[in-house]
Formats: C-alpha cells, structure tokens, sequence
C-alpha cells in the first residue's frame, strides 16, 4: 500500500498521518510513503519504521494555496508542470508495484486519480477538508465533488466533512490521539486563569478573534493570563505580524510561544483552552487533545467541533458561534467565572475523549476500507 501526501510540513493532516502510520498493524497492511516534497514529515514518516520517498514537485505547484490553485488550475504553464510531474510520478509508482495507492491531501487526491489509472491500481482518497465554497473556491469545490466518484473508497474526518461531498458514500475515521498523548486521570489542580489557544497561525484559525475577544475578557478578569503557541505556516506570515500588532497594547498580559512538539505540556499550562476558527473546521484536532488532558474547552459551534464536544446529549464544552467576538469572550468568561463547573465538564470530556478517539480505532478503520477497495478492484 502507498501513500501520497503533496506536503511535509507539519499541519493537522500530516500529524495525523504520522500517528496512523504508528498504529498500522504490519501484520494485515505493508505500507510505504511517497511525499511531494522534502520537510519534516519525512523524518517523522521514517522513524514510524514506514518506508518513506521523495518525488519532488516543482515549486510553483508546491506553492498553489487553496485560493490560488482555483485561479491557475486553467493555467497551460500550470497543466503542463502538473503533466511532467504526473508522469514521473507514475513510473516512480509503476517500479514500487503498490496493490492500493492512499491519498492524502487535496493536491495528492487529484494527481493520485491518474496516477492510479496509469498504473491500474486501486486509489482511496482521505479527504481532510471540507468540500465547500466557505473552505475552498468554487472551481475547486465542483472539481473535487466530481472527482470524488472516482476513487474506489473515500475516507473523510468527520460528518461535517463528509456532508460537503453530497451523493459521495464515504467512510468517517475520526483523526485518533496516541496513548501516550493522554493523561492517565483528568488533573486536579488550583483555579488559575490562563487561557489559551494551540494551533498554526492563520486566518481560519481564529487567532485575531481570539485576541479581540481576550481584550474583553481581560476588562473582566485583568489578572488573566492569554497565551497563542503555534507558528504562521502556507503563507501566513503576514496575519501573523498583523495578529501580533493587534495585540500590541496587551503587553506582557499575552505570550507568544512558537510551533511546540510537546502540546501536552502546553495544555497542561492552560486553565482553559480555546478553539476559535472564524470558519468551520473540518474536524478539529486540538480539541480533542485538550479534552484528553483535561482541560476546559471553549470552541466555535460550526464544522467538526460539535461532533467531539456532544457525546449523544451530552456537552462536553462551551460552544459558541463562529467569528462572534463577543460570544467568545462570554464563553471564556464563563468558564473562568465558575472553574469547578468548568473541571467537572473537562472530566466528562476526557472520559469521552479516550473512549471515542483513539488512533487505534482509526487505525482499524483505515485498514479495513484499504482491503474492502483492494478486494473490489481484484
């Protein structure tokens, strides 16, 4: 089985790869790796023990952002590098002789379904965004619909991402957490009033509503402490100068903390954890990892969130409505205002967290849709 994923940088997607990638049972399924390019992905694919290539793309398609990719895909110039690139792709393909090719990013999808023709394999999407024109531009989301018949299996994230491919039969494999990642208990630990957001710096994260909101709550609260951790990332490093002006006047109220490989340590730090897209997420995988570590949770009511923090009629956390500013900053001043409240419902979260998110079930679910499509083409 092979893998093709366009990017190694570190995103959602990606470090849920690598967990998937430490949970395969090598017994049932031989995977190998083809990234796009180089980057830290690579190492961390490597150390799982999967075999893990490199068929560079061309920078300038490398570089094609959600946005852009819409505005250039008619583009000769473009249609060309992708032809070159798809063709060297296919023989690097054909030599590996994979039974099923697994793909993983948007960019992968597309070149996947050729690369799959050619070489008269079975392909299987693994679909991490949500197919909609709030999320991806209108060409593209029409392009992806179509093509998504295609593959003989589509996995998506969520039911959120899988109601923005309308008509698709689709297969939900919730990104998983690893064992290790969750604390044993949920913490007992003293009220404090650090609160915090853990994530890549962008505008569909939320970090510039999240200071706004910040600035009302310390009105409120002025002893409170605001933390963003995460690094710009795809081309954001112009918001994130622009997020840091905006939060110029807080002073040593706010701390900035770069991309972190230990987010437990991080969210064991906060008193409160807020999850503030603008926009709906596909799925939402830091919240998962607070509720695993017992942290109260503050999130935006849209996209895939809803479905980690409603266990059947149960609340898990504070939902609040997306881009609102002032529902955000009531939700953190919620959570602050009654902290044993908060710390009960961050109990419920972490039980229900461990029992429906674990990598294991992922993984188990992955391989079984890898050998339903593998049997059907046979």
């Amino acid at each position: 089985m092979l893998i093709l994923d366009h990017t190694a940088r570190l995103g959602g997607a990606e470090l849920a790869l690598e967990r998937l990638c430490k949970a395969l049972d090598r017994k049932v399924v031989d995977p190998r790796a083809l990234l796009f390019e180089d980057g830290p992905l690579h190492q961390r694919i490597r150390r799982t023990g999967v075999p893990v290539g490199i068929e560079p793309m061309s920078p300038r398609l490398g570089q094609l952002d959600r946005g852009s990719a819409g505005r250039l895909s008619g583009c000769p110039r473009v249609a060309a590098q992708v032809t070159r690139f798809t063709i060297r792709l296919t023989s690097r393909v054909r030599r590996l002789r994979p039974d099923l090719i697994y793909t993983t990013s948007l960019k992968a999808d597309l070149i996947g379904i050729a690369v799959a023709a050619l070489t008269r394999r079975p392909l299987v999407w693994h679909v991490h965004d949500r197919i909609s024109p709030d999320y991806l531009p209108v060409t593209m989301v029409r392009l992806v619909r179509l093509l998504s018949r295609v593959p003989a299996a589509v996995i998506v994230n969520s039911h959120a991402t899988a109601r923005t491919l309308p008509g698709v039969p689709v297969v939900i494999a919730y990104p998983g957490y690893e064992q290790e990642q969750a604390l044993a208990a949920p913490p007992r630990k003293a009220a404090g009033r650090v609160v915090g957001m853990i994530g890549r710096i962008s505008p569909t994260k939320g970090q510039a509503e999240f200071v706004a909101a910040a600035r009302l709550v310390l009105e409120e609260y002025p002893d409170a402490q605001i933390r963003i951790v995460g690094a710009a990332m795809f081309g954001a490093e112009d918001y994130a100068r622009q997020v840091r002006r905006q939060a110029e006047d807080l002073g040593d109220r706010i701390t900035w903390l770069d991309f972190t490989d230990d987010v437990g340590a991080q969210l064991d730090a906060l008193d409160v954890f807020v999850h503030a897209s603008p926009v709906p997420e596909p799925f939402g995988q830091v919240v998962v990892e607070a509720m695993i570590r017992g942290v109260p949770v503050v999130a935006t009511r849209a996209g895939g969130v809803p479905e980690i923090l409603r266990d059947d009629d149960q609340l898990l956390g504070i939902l609040v409505e997306p881009g609102d500013v002032t529902d955000l900053a009531r939700g953190i001043s919620t959570a602050l205002a009654d902290p044993e409240g908060a710390a009960r419902t961050a109990e419920q979260a972490w039980a229900s967290a461990r029992e429906r998110f674990s990598v294991a079930q992922t993984a188990a679910t992955v391989t079984a849709t890898w050998r339903r499509a593998a049997a059907s083409v046979r």
